[in-house]
């Protein structure tokens, strides 16, 4: 059994390093499938997209500016319902899917290309790091964020070997798409930029620089003569990067942090401990999404790799930096960070991860097996929820659909339960206490909130405005959703 055990094992690894394109992009699918599979409900942000995406069904695309400043993933949608038939919530879960395909398959390729001996590993990080495969089961506009990017890069890559103004416009033609997803996409310019600067000083070199160049400034007057700079979106990220702005925003947040503390030393250190504490939790973040895959590091040896990966894949490394740079600017003006925004960052050096890796396995063949299991572990974990799921969201929503009136005023808790009520992604503006506290309770007719329902300020709420818990609707751990109304 043994024997057959480690047959079975050497065949599966054979296959990988025969075909690692091919089996990173199928066995990519396959998790989204087994992900998607297992959710209960949409996440917030799937919930507005596909709400507006019903909206520009009904109503035309420039419905979809009045409710998000940058809408083209739900134009994406609806434009896929158009013409497929397909419902919005399938036809969002297919391109994701297909997103995370393509990107894991474009980025094997891409260390496929310069380290064919790397490109096993590499297949094995991109389904496993949770960075962005813990996203498998949501619907969000990273998905392609990522793919373009990564086709951007893949694209540089082959026009470096081979050159041409077709290839060279498709790398333009990449980032375009991806800026579509996320207007952060565009940093991928000045850093593909700074890969090309050298050939200024090299004669032979000067004609791939008009090739990279010419597109971008061509680009950019016909995007200034449209008034494409003017959006709202832009104008956020030109403030976000305006260094006006941004040391406006680090001296209030330094002076905040340095009222909180006693000791005067300390206070007049307050912006120093408040820059490098925002990136060392970045820091943190980002080894804790590389997963198992930040162990070879713990080795100091390993650190080696550093400069390979600047050599080989300086397209992703300038990429990476500059990211580093963008996410401290937001994390600076937002005072606020996710593992969604820092997952491209991992992605981004997954070149570098894999060339760890096969440093390690080379040092420790034993513990490399015990670590590639973990890998696998993980894998499974980001695609597997053991958690009870929100199914009360779903069947408070359906009750009220099938209920109430569609014009009954309601205040919802969350708002992927008016999702469910078919009454669209309904934000709410006011927090639970201001909607049912005196001044507004009587505003609305039903109030669908979280609780247990024995709450002691709940039942003299009820008296007290004459109004009864009409419905409850729990999931399996026990987490209720309470339907409130006269």
């Amino acid at each position: 059994m043994k024997g057959t055990d480690s047959k079975w094992a050497v065949k599966v690894a054979r296959v990988i390093n025969e075909r690692p394109v091919s089996v990173a992009f199928w066995a990519s699918i396959l998790l989204s499938l087994i992900a998607v599979w297992g959710t209960a409900t949409v996440g917030r942000d799937a919930a507005l997209y596909i709400d507006i995406a019903h909206q520009v069904v009904l109503h035309g695309a420039d419905v979809a500016w009045t409710h998000f400043d940058w809408p083209w993933f739900s134009i994406l949608l609806a434009l896929t319902h158009r013409f497929l038939l397909l419902p919005l919530e399938l036809s969002a879960y297919l391109w994701c899917g297909l997103f995370f395909a393509g990107t894991s398959a474009l980025m094997v390729d891409c260390i496929r290309r310069r380290s064919p001996e790397l490109a096993g590993w590499a297949c094995l990080i991109v389904l496993a790091m949770p960075a962005v495969n813990a996203f498998r089961n949501d619907i969000i506009r990273e998905c392609g964020f990522w793919f373009f990017c990564t086709l951007a890069l893949w694209q540089a890559l082959r026009w470096q070997v081979l050159g041409g103004w077709l290839r060279a416009g498709l790398i333009h033609f990449a980032i375009v798409a991806a800026a579509l997803f996320r207007l952060e996409a565009l940093l991928l310019l000045p850093a593909l930029g700074l890969w090309q600067l050298p050939g200024l000083w090299r004669s032979g070199q000067r004609t791939r620089l008009l090739q990279f160049a010419l597109l971008p400034v061509v680009g950019l007057l016909v995007a200034s003569a449209f008034g494409v700079f003017m959006s709202g979106r832009f104008l956020l990220y030109l403030d976000m990067i305006a260094p006006h702005s941004v040391y406006a925003s680090f001296q209030m947040l330094s002076e905040q942090f340095a009222n909180s503390l006693i000791n005067k030393y300390s206070q007049d250190e307050a912006g120093r401990i408040v820059f490098f504490g925002l990136l060392a939790t970045m820091m943190i973040t980002f080894v804790k999404l590389m997963g198992p895959f930040a162990v070879p590091f713990v080795l100091r040896r390993n650190w080696g790799v550093l400069g390979v990966y600047w050599r080989d894949y300086r397209p992703f490394a300038l990429a990476a930096l500059l990211y580093l740079i963008v996410l401290m600017l937001f994390f600076i003006k937002q005072q606020f960070m996710n593992a969604r925004y820092l997952s491209f960052l991992n992605l981004l050096v997954v070149p570098l991860l894999a060339m760890a890796l096969a440093a390690f396995a080379r040092q420790f063949p034993r513990w490399t097996k015990v670590l590639v299991v973990a890998a696998l572990l993980v894998m499974l974990s980001n695609v597997i929820s053991t958690g009870a799921g929100k199914t009360h969201y779903v069947a408070a929503g359906r009750w009220m659909s099938a209920h109430v009136e569609p014009e009954a005023s309601a205040w919802f808790e969350d708002g992927r339960i008016s999702y469910y009520a078919g009454r669209g992604y309904v934000l709410p503006t006011l927090t639970r206490e201001q909607a049912m506290s005196p001044e507004h309770a009587d505003e609305y007719r039903y109030f669908l909130i979280e609780g247990k329902g024995d709450e002691p300020w709940l039942s003299e709420w009820l008296v007290a405005h004459k109004m009864r818990i009409i419905e409850r609707f729990a999931n399996r751990k026990g987490a209720t959703i309470l339907v409130i109304g006269k």
